[in-house]
């Protein structure tokens, strides 16, 4: 098993924040199955502020590229990812980057 973090801002607004964790209160089905399909077997998402934090644990053979590709030909995900942009930004280098893998700089 393999373990990534990854990172993604909020928009600094009150009422879509809680929106936002409205949602995820309920995550649709569809987009349950397509992660747990890529081999995602844990995955949790923490918030400080506008800023999220989320831990996956994978399969040795999980592919980043194989998930964003499913994601590209799965209509409800295209849904889900549409609605969940209006609350997000991007922090990386790309314009429409969301979740963006960090690096780990310490382990005890």
């Amino acid at each position: 098993m393999i373990r990534y973090c990854l990172t993604l801002d909020l928009k600094n607004d009150p009422e879509l924040i809680r929106r936002y964790e409205e949602h995820h209160k309920s995550v649709w089905p569809e987009i349950k199955n397509s992660i747990r399909n890529a081999g995602i077997l844990q995955m949790e998402i923490y918030r400080y502020a506008t800023r999220l934090f989320m831990i996956i644990e994978v399969k040795d053979d999980f592919n980043f590229d194989d998930k964003k590709k499913a994601d590209d030909a799965n209509p409800k995900v295209q849904e889900w990812e549409h609605l969940m942009w209006q609350f997000q930004q991007s922090v990386g280098t790309g314009k429409n980057e969301k979740w963006v893998l960090m690096n780990r700089i310490f382990e005890l």
